[in-house]
């Protein structure tokens, strides 16, 4: 993969963790945490969409009471 951006040691470290720990999956458990990561990045997406609609004023933020 080709990262446009460096990652510091931490998330270096991270990654690899990551990778050890999906290596010890099996492969429908792989499947099931790779389709709930998905969806994390959907819901993510959605909620800096909103964040930046409100942001920039083209859209009312929720209403807290």
């Amino acid at each position: 993969m080709d990262h446009t951006v460096e990652l510091s040691l931490e998330q270096q470290f991270s990654i690899k963790s990551f990778e050890s720990q999906v290596q010890k999956m099996s492969r429908e458990q792989a499947q099931d945490f790779l389709v709930k990561l998905y969806e994390q990045m959907i819901v993510r997406e959605n909620m800096y969409k909103q964040f930046l609609k409100h942001q920039w004023g083209l859209e009312p933020g929720p209403q807290l009471m």
